[in-house]
């Protein structure tokens, strides 16, 4: 076995069309598509018959640890199309210490900060850049709060697509930085990700781009799925009791559901899912305010604000599809408060050496809250998805020092 089997050896492929997440009409694959007729998500459907027999856990396991592995699940039919900066897979981490503070279950973190760009933007992005790639795309465009327009940038830098990228005025700087140095043009926006996102939307007639916008095209989803085929793996083809995922988008969440769908009609896992908890911070919580009232849209949120940028996002066009999941599998949203926040990453960090993202962290506070009001019960083995490296957002300062010319006093340590 060598490193880049993935990426050279082709694999069959088992595309068979695109399906409106609300209507059910088909279209066809190979082409360019974004939204439905009906103006919704577009979702890829598989031949998982073919799949079943094409595709074993034994062949599975003798291909490199990576994104890719997954071939005959994911879109790109051919290996020259592949755009690759190293999908490995991440790492899932347990946090025993805490576990036992909080007499709960086993606590496991998937963490996606080890991804290239430090996000799991990283996995939607490159399967819609190679798809981009596959059809002859020259130039995309996204509204981002940071994150997704990174790893945008990067893998259509990686093989010469144009990007143009809005994100609002206050996206962090290391984001904003790293978007540009990345090989993108990148615009500050005095607005949230859906005014940027109606500027993509105006300019794709005028400029010609292809929208890029989360649910917006097909296959951001198909690339976040493999969180969820990737962790089913690492449990031993099994799932766990109960999945806390940071909710902005939604994609990853929806991802993942479908991920386990077409894992059990291939026959590698049963019929046992995760409860799915979308988490929010209570500055910008449209899916829990739906959930809660029982809909099946979210109106947007006015005066979105939290110091997650990741998960403010006022209005999602799959809305529909997160709370269908979350219904479905019995599982909740839930909100929590900045403060909640900011307290479980420094939680977290002081007690087990992880450093969250604050999206993260805000699943590790949402796991707290549900523990004690009973959501979840003490027996759950729980994952908590941390989306990106800690280290690209601003951490607290430290100001103590020594002044080596002078007596120290050793007692202080």
């Amino acid at each position: 076995m060598k490193d880049n089997d993935n990426l050279t050896i082709e694999r069959p492929t088992f595309v068979t069309h695109l399906e409106c997440a609300m209507e059910g009409d088909h279209y066809p694959a190979d082409q360019v598509h974004n939204l439905s007729k009906a103006g919704k998500p577009l979702l890829v459907r598989y031949d998982l018959a073919g799949v079943k027999k094409a595709l074993t856990k034994q062949a599975l396991a003798e291909r490199p640890a990576d994104l890719w592995r997954y071939r005959e699940l994911l879109p790109v039919r051919k290996c020259q199309d592949i755009v690759s900066l190293g999908e490995v897979t991440t790492p899932l981490i347990r946090l025993p210490k805490l576990s036992a503070k909080l007499g709960g279950g086993e606590i496991i973190v998937k963490d996606e900060g080890r991804l290239p760009t430090g996000s799991f933007k990283a996995r939607g992005l490159v399967m819609a850049v190679s798809m981009g790639k596959a059809l002859g795309i020259k130039h995309m465009a996204m509204p981002t709060n940071g994150n997704a327009g990174a790893a945008l940038a990067a893998y259509a830098t990686s093989c010469g697509i144009k990007t143009t990228i809005f994100c609002p005025a206050d996206t962090p700087e290391v984001n904003v930085s790293e978007i540009e140095l990345q090989g993108a043009t990148v615009y500050r926006v005095n607005g949230y990700i859906d005014d940027c996102g109606k500027i993509v939307g105006e300019g794709k007639a005028k400029v010609g781009w292809f929208d890029t916008s989360t649910l917006k095209e097909p296959y951001r989803i198909e690339g976040k799925k493999t969180m969820g085929l990737e962790l089913a793996e690492q449990l031993g083809w099994d799932v766990p009791d109960v999945i806390f995922y940071p909710t902005g988008g939604g994609t990853g969440l929806i991802g993942m559901w479908k991920a386990f769908d077409e894992l059990e009609k291939i026959g590698f896992i049963g019929s046992k899912r995760p409860r799915m908890v979308a988490v929010q911070a209570s500055g910008c919580a449209p899916m829990v305010r739906a959930f809660e009232a029982g809909t099946e849209h979210a109106a947007r949120w006015e005066d979105a604000h939290t110091i997650a940028s990741g998960i403010r996002v006022p209005q999602a066009i799959g809305d529909f599809l997160i709370l269908r999941a979350v219904r479905e599998s019995k599982g909740f949203a839930i909100a929590v408060d900045d403060d909640k926040i900011s307290a479980a990453l420094n939680e977290v960090a002081r007690e087990e050496g992880l450093l969250l993202c604050p999206e993260g962290a805000a699943t590790y506070a949402a796991y707290k809250a549900s523990l004690a009001d009973g959501r979840v019960n003490k027996n759950d083995r729980v994952m908590l998805f941390n989306c990106a490296s800690g280290l690209k957002y601003p951490l607290p300062p430290v100001t103590r020092t020594l002044d080596r010319h002078k007596p120290i006093d050793f007692s202080q340590f």
